[in-house]
């Protein structure tokens, strides 16, 4: 869905614009790190890390909602991101967050 007044997508499903912050491949990739691998540090390349982590933490509520959103994105539109991850891996990825949540 598109803001109208500030033209971002964002996604359409209950917390959407808070992921759409944060983005889904950061979120998966720092959930990652948290729960399955402490090794993986993809998500310590942004720049606006901190911000993004903040609103991580304030939204636990949402998370296993996005988990699952996650795992029926668009690989296209996941492999879009800055991390070196592509869609397939982001998924596999939010399988095992899943798991371990």
């Amino acid at each position: 869905m598109t803001n109208k007044k500030s033209g971002r997508h964002t996604f359409s499903f209950d917390g959407g614009e808070k992921l759409t912050t944060i983005g889904a491949s950061f979120f998966v990739s720092y959930l990652y790190h948290q729960y399955v691998d402490s090794n993986h540090n993809n998500w310590a390349s942004i720049k606006t890390q901190k911000s993004r982590i903040s609103t991580i933490s304030r939204t636990e509520n949402f998370h296993k909602s996005w988990l699952n959103h996650i795992k029926s994105m668009n690989d296209a539109n996941l492999n879009k991101n800055t991390l070196g991850l592509d869609g397939v891996t982001i998924k596999e990825m939010a399988k095992a967050i899943d798991r371990s949540l």
